[in-house]
This record gives C-alpha cells, structure tokens and sequence, in this order.
C-alpha cells in the first residue's frame, strides 16, 4: 500500500507542477507582429490524394509578411509532379523539389528534407506532413508568432480526425497524452520532442545541429531527434498550442497500422538524453506500476479501506487534468472513457516497448 500511494504521488507531482498549469496558462494574443516571410515544407511519398486537400488550404493561409511553399516531391510514381507543376503556373510562391533516388543506407524522408531545407529561400521554416491539414488559416500565423519569444524553434500539436470505435479514442487519448508531456515540458524549459506534422524551426538552427547528420541513418527521429541536437546546441524552444495554430491528420484505421507507426516513434527514443529518459520514464513507469499493483492488491488480502481511497483519489485527480488538457487543446474525448482509455493505454505502451526490445526492425512506406 505504502508503495502504491508513493506512485501515486508521483502521478500527481506530475499532473500538478507540468499539466495542470500548462492547461490553464493564459491563452496567446490574438494578434501579433509578423513581418518574417516563412518557408512552409511538406515532403510527399506518393501522396497525391493527401496532397489535392492539403496545398490549397496551405495557399489560403491568411500571413502578410508572405511565404512559399516548397513540395518535396520524394520518389513519388503518381502523378505528384504532375499536379505541383500545374500550380507553380498560378501561384510563384509554389516550388517544386523532386528527389529521383536516395543514397544507399539514408534515410529517405531525412534526404529529401534536407534537399527541401537548402532550397527554401526564406530562414522560418515550417513543416508539416501531407496527410494533415491545418486546423484554420490562422495556422502560419500562430505557429511563427512562437518565434517572437524569441525562440528558434516552436512545437505545435497534432491532433487526429474523430472517427467512430474504440481505436479511433485510444489514438487520440495517446495523441493528447503525449502531446501534454512534449508541450508542458517544453514550456517548463524541458524541450525532448516534437512532431513533424507541426513544427517549425530556423535555417541557422538545421545547420548548427548539422541537420540530421547524428540520426541520418535512423529511419524515425525527423522531429524528436532533431530537437534533442537542437536543444544541446543551447536553441531556444517555445510553444505553439492555441488551437488556430493545430494540424489535424488522419488517424490509422487498423491496429496493424498503428503498432507499427507507434514502434517507428518510439523506437528514436533510445537516443533521447538521460534525463529526457528519465522523466519520461518515470511517469510511464509510475502509472504501470500504479496498474499492475492495485491489481496484484485488489486479488489479494487487502484493507479495503485504503485501497479504495487511493485508487479514487489518483481517477479522480487523473481524470480531472486530462479533461482539462483536452479542453486547452481541444481534444474532446467521452469523460465516461477517459479511465479505461488510462488503463488499456499504458499497457499497449508496455507491450509496445517489449515489442521493440525482441524485435529491432522497422518497416517504412
């Protein structure tokens, strides 16, 4: 019992000194200076459905200073190329970047990126994926105005479209829980990822970092990997979680597709610093541990009493901050589900951390 409520407390440091208040800081202006022209990048891989509803919500962003949008055309034998070369001749601020072949052992999203990155004229860069689209036409303008801070690079949040099943919750529930870890640490001042669907940074911050020269090999780690080398370099990082500056992707629609995404994630996470991996695993390790004994209790002797105190003082509290971190980023999952989301979510965490431990090899589109 004495070690169940010290886990417990540790889930409630964690909820009380990073989410809570990330959830009620105050909200960002509403206006701001932008006088930076931004280069806005997407990398496609055949993408060419994905690509016809997310470039003409990219070319209706509302951004005076103005920006370009560079399409990384990676490998693609659909008609990608085709239907970007119809809209450099309307719109000059569309170029286009084609990649015919990667070099052996590269990562091929990582060369074609940086190909991207050296072309884009304009030092702002912003990313996104082919398969989002931005919540509004505000998004440009939110996500750069995190570089006013100053800073040199700005998380945003990723949220997933709301389908019907229960898959379709877990993802978002696993959406919204991390993304309350990656952008409450950072806006604590411990910056450990990002996620390439919304996220921006500098030119002067890529080459620093020498690009993605540490992890080139890597097939995941575009985003978190990257932001590990740019937070040792001394960048400096702020958030960008309003919900005019979030993407919103399509989420897997078989568990197939989603275990092997979650293992492609996770699987960069053994390059994160010690510390990074120590905070993170903490509050991992203090929720299975909290799961795993309150059913080892429960089968057991126990004082009923006590046990049932504990384990409704941590739902309870739990459950009251990710209903207030889904409301700050809105990510509006059924209250009724939000414990069993909580229970199913960390053991899926488990066996996919096992799953990675036995087996190393990734698969990539």
């Amino acid at each position: 019992m004495w070690l169940l409520l010290a886990v417990v407390l540790v889930q409630l440091y964690y909820a009380a000194y990073y989410f809570l208040p990330f959830a009620h800081r105050p909200p960002e202006p509403a206006t701001g200076p932008d006088d930076e022209p931004v280069s806005v990048l997407v990398c496609a891989h055949n993408e060419l459905e994905n690509l016809r509803r997310l470039l003409p919500l990219i070319l209706q962003q509302d951004y005076p200073a103005g920006f370009e949008l560079v399409l990384i055309d990676d490998r693609s034998d659909d008609d990608t190329y085709l239907y970007v070369q119809q809209l450099t001749q309307y719109y000059p601020h569309v170029r286009l970047v084609s990649v015919a072949r990667t070099p052996d052992g590269l990562s091929p999203k990582k060369y074609a990126l940086t190909l991207g990155i050296k072309s884009a004229r304009y030092e702002r860069l912003l990313f996104t994926d082919a398969d989002c689209i931005p919540a509004t036409n505000q998004w440009i303008r939110y996500m750069q105005r995190g570089f006013n801070r100053p800073a040199d690079m700005v998380l945003g949040y990723s949220a997933y479209a709301e389908e019907p099943g229960f898959l379709n919750k877990l993802i978002r529930f696993e959406t919204l829980l991390t993304g309350a870890q990656y952008l409450s640490f950072a806006w604590r001042g411990q910056p450990y990822m990002g996620v390439g669907r919304n996220l921006a940074y500098t030119q002067p911050v890529f080459y620093q970092t020498k690009g993605f020269a540490s992890h080139i090999r890597s097939l995941s780690g575009d985003d978190d990997l990257l932001v590990q080398d740019a937070v040792q370099q001394q960048a400096r990082v702020a958030v960008a979680a309003e919900p005019g500056a979030h993407t919103l992707s399509e989420p897997a629609h078989t568990w197939g597709e989603w275990w092997r995404q979650k293992r492609r994630h996770l699987s960069a996470g053994r390059q994160y610093r010690l510390a990074d991996r120590i905070r993170i695993g903490t509050f991992i390790g203090a929720n299975l541990l909290y799961y795993c004994m309150a059913i080892g209790l429960l089968f057991s002797r126990p004082d009923w009493v006590p046990l049932a105190t504990v384990c409704l003082v941590r739902t309870g509290a739990i459950l009251a901050v990710y209903y207030q971190l889904g409301r700050r980023l809105e990510e509006r999952l059924p209250v009724a589900w939000l414990p069993f989301l909580d229970a199913v979510y960390f053991f899926y965490y488990l066996a996919l951390g096992i799953s990675l431990f036995l087996y190393r090899t990734l698969r990539w589109k």
